[in-house]
């Protein structure tokens, strides 16, 4: 048994009680994103669980955690968005004093460790994956694009065999029939059929690919060229389109092994564990808010130069009041708008949705354009294709209209926002057609 901490809690920004543990304590701080579910007190009490965790603990110092609505975490239903979840990542590093460590995410995990990594590149130093995705349709074959039938028949059965100990078995898929007892009893204990079911349609919904060229930490990929669960074309796509990732291929037809639950390979060691690149943190992903008073001309010939004033300033300061009532960062104001950027789209919306409130008690309208993508820093302020994309989102959004990018759309699915297509549009200096979305109210 490794040297192991008491369970303590973080909480996410969004409320939600994360619990955690430290595994190990060697030099290499890490924290490990778990699959599907996990129950921390029980990790320790099957086997094949516990010599896995025990085979992480020599890694370093881990931070192993219990997704939201799962295990000894929170367990509601409607559970967040890919950024909220992302977001348990950094509570867990905080409540644990870790300001920077490597990244091991799996399975479901992958997503989450992923947009983190793009989101805080100066809070990682590595990021590892294995048997993951950025997008996936779950199915009966387990085929890339399967249809919404498929993936419906799949959550049903799942859900009607949880707590027999033979949902697992489909992740498990070389454990023996004397397991399933253990595994039932892991199954009950880490959550609902409800909550199974809901974890898994979630999963059906992440699509964190326009998260990928971000990523400018180094970054291994692992993946089983047979893995019954996530397909090995998910992982190849990883590689191929995470700038500088390695990419390992290992001939398994297991997702995750109940007879070899310590079959990391040598390389995952020797990655973690040795000497860590800087990561160029002068590009990160980030969500762009670009606000904009609708007729500033005409509101200030009708006011006048010092009425129209006075409103300027009023506007600017209700846009830095919400701006860091919502955790954002307010890079500067553009006479009759604001820039602002947020390490979480949820927030973003927030912000640009209670900045137009906010101002309309002022007796003026605004747009806004949000879009999540990739960044570059200089001093101050920030430029980029992200900040191009969403300077010609807002230039196109109409009076109190908040439109977004379908990336925006994409990472807060599950966050309670609607959305209203509207359309594809050419941005004006951006390459392809770019499909907008509406956030009503």
């Amino acid at each position: 048994m490794p040297e192991i901490s008491e369970v303590r809690y973080a909480r996410s920004g969004d409320g939600i009680d994360i619990a955690y543990q430290i595994i190990g304590n060697g030099p290499t701080d890490f924290v490990f994103a778990s699959g599907f579910i996990s129950h921390l007190d029980l990790i320790w009490e099957v086997p094949p669980i516990a010599a896995r965790y025990a085979k992480l603990a020599e890694l370093g110092r881990g931070i192993v955690f219990d997704k939201r609505g799962t295990g000894l975490s929170d367990r509601t239903l409607g559970f967040g968005s890919v950024a909220d979840r992302m977001d348990d990542i950094r509570a867990v590093m905080d409540a644990a004093g870790v300001q920077q460590a490597a990244l091991f995410g799996v399975s479901e995990g992958g997503p989450l460790a992923l947009t983190f990594a793009a989101t805080y590149p100066d809070r990682v130093t590595k990021l590892a994956l294995r048997g993951t995705f950025a997008r996936v349709m779950w199915a009966p074959d387990y085929t890339i694009g399967a249809d919404a039938e498929q993936t419906e028949e799949l959550l049903q059965t799942v859900a009607k065999n949880w707590g027999t100990g033979r949902a697992l078995r489909w992740i498990m898929s070389d454990a023996p029939d004397d397991a399933v007892a253990i595994l039932a009893r892991y199954e009950r204990s880490a959550c609902t059929p409800q909550m199974a079911e809901e974890i898994l349609r979630r999963n059906s919904e992440i699509d964190v690919r326009d998260v990928l060229h971000a990523i400018n930490v180094p970054t291994l990929v692992m993946h089983n060229t047979g893995d019954p669960v996530a397909n090995v074309k998910w992982g190849r796509y990883l590689a191929e389109h995470i700038p500088g990732a390695r990419y390992i291929e290992a001939e398994s037809d297991v997702h995750a092994s109940w007879t070899s639950p310590g079959d990391f390979p040598f390389e995952l060691h020797e990655f973690l564990t040795g000497e860590a690149q800087s990561p160029d943190l002068d590009r990160m992903l980030a969500t762009v808010l670009f606000t904009d008073i609708v007729s500033s001309t005409e509101r200030t010939a009708k006011l006048g130069d010092q009425a129209w004033r006075e409103v300027l300033d009023n506007h600017d300061r209700v846009a830095r009041s919400e701006v860091d009532r919502f955790r954002g960062r307010l890079v500067n104001t553009t006479g009759d708008g604001v820039l602002a950027t947020f390490d979480g789209p949820a927030r973003a919306i927030g912000c640009a949705q209670a900045i137009g409130k906010g101002v309309r008690q002022l007796g003026v309208a605004v747009r806004a354009g949000l879009h999540t993508g990739e960044i570059e820093l200089r001093g101050k302020d920030i430029t980029g294709l992200g900040v191009v994309i969403s300077r010609r989102i807002c230039d196109l959004a109409g009076e109190g209209e908040l439109l977004t990018s379908r990336t925006v759309k994409e990472l807060v699915t599950g966050s309670g926002f609607t959305f209203a297509d509207r359309g594809s549009h050419a941005l004006k200096g951006v390459p392809d057609d770019w499909q907008l979305f509406a956030v009503e109210a």
